[in-house]
């Protein structure tokens, strides 16, 4: 088996390359990646130790693409700028190219050379105004959705595919939206058989968090070092809400759909840790401080940012139906990982947490 992992010296797309040559060890596995983001360097080492093989390239350039040798019984795109907040304090150019020019190219490849595609979107194609609209009560420590909504593809289990995408949901989204789509039209144009995975938030060891993206494991790293926090964004409390997947079981689910690909191609999937994965920041630091041992001190700044939502929570019961996955990784789990990699590498990892 031959897997083409681009993105793949960033968190999630090294800890697939990681998960499939622990699965499978006579596989040639090939990373791709701009070492853009700071940290992924460090992950070269991990590779070499692996027998992973790593290529320096950027998926914005079709003939970087193009140099990958051979043909790639897989290709998991992985690439993007993950950040929510891309493009709105200047030029969206980089995010439209590396989000929307990345995933052409990266079609492009998978339909000359590639026997399958995995396409790794995100939650944030839902549009942000339905999502505001939901209606919650308010615990002690979090939000919880009211029984009764207004949008479809909302229930007790929170947010199914059939919620609507149809309005604005950020620069990041709508690049992962569109793609989708061009995934879909490969698959009806050039029978390219491929998947879409609609990921909740991905959080584990080996992710170098920041505010505006990864930032639960931000929340375990300061509690590590002892570093000020701040709850922003609807009231200041911490009780926003978002469901946490960890990168083992989004590597089972992928296992799994390429084992179902001829029948599963061209469909669309959320993949999260569910209402039994989920959490606010509120609850996250108390587990962050058992972990830890210490508490550290925690600001308040009521307002909410533009692309701000109070609550996600993925429904994957279409997964769970369609290819029997579930999550076997929760919140206290996914914190423990985080924390004991910190611990066990804090010399390394303190001047990335730094800032």
């Amino acid at each position: 088996m031959r897997v083409l992992i681009t993105g793949g010296a960033g968190f999630v797309g090294s800890s697939l390359a990681v998960a499939f040559r622990e699965k499978h060890a006579q596989a040639e596995i090939y990373t791709f990646d701009n070492l853009r983001r700071r940290g992924s360097e460090l992950n070269l080492e991990r590779f070499q130790r692996r027998n992973i093989q790593f290529v320096h390239g950027d998926v914005r350039q079709p003939e970087d693409i193009a140099a990958l040798p051979g043909v790639f019984d897989v290709v998991i795109d992985a690439s993007a700028e993950p950040s929510v907040l891309a493009g709105l304090d200047g030029s969206p150019a980089y995010v439209l190219d590396t989000n929307l020019g990345g995933t052409i190219n990266c079609l492009e490849l998978a339909r000359k050379r590639g026997g399958a595609f995995i396409f790794l979107s995100t939650s944030r194609v839902y549009s942000i105004a339905p999502l505001r609209a939901l209606t919650f009560q308010e615990t002690p420590t979090r939000f919880t959705l009211n029984a009764n909504q207004t949008s479809p593809g909302v229930g007790e289990r929170g947010i199914a595919e059939e919620f609507p995408v149809h309005l604005p949901r950020s620069l990041y989204g709508a690049t992962k939206l569109a793609s989708e789509m061009l995934v879909q039209e490969y698959v009806a144009s050039y029978a390219l058989r491929a998947v879409i995975d609609r990921c909740g938030v991905i959080a584990g060891p080996g992710q170098f968090g920041k505010v505006d993206q990864g930032v639960f494991t931000l929340w375990v790293a300061h509690h590590a070092f002892g570093k000020p926090l701040k709850y922003t964004g609807f009231g200041g409390t911490g009780k926003q809400v978002r469901d946490l997947l960890h990168p083992e079981d989004l590597f089972r689910a992928i296992e799994l759909q390429l084992n179902a690909l001829d029948r599963i191609s061209g469909e669309t999937f959320n993949l999260g840790g569910g209402q039994e994965g989920s959490t606010s920041l509120l609850e996250l630091t108390a587990l962050c401080q058992q972990a830890a041992g210490r508490a550290v001190p925690m600001a308040s700044d009521p307002s909410s940012a533009s692309v701000d939502i109070p609550f996600y929570v993925s429904d994957s019961s279409k997964a769970k139906r369609t290819f029997q996955w579930q999550p076997q990784r929760g919140v206290p789990d996914i914190v423990q990982d985080i924390y004991t990699w910190i611990d066990r590498e804090r010399a390394r990892l303190a001047p990335l947490f730094s800032a």
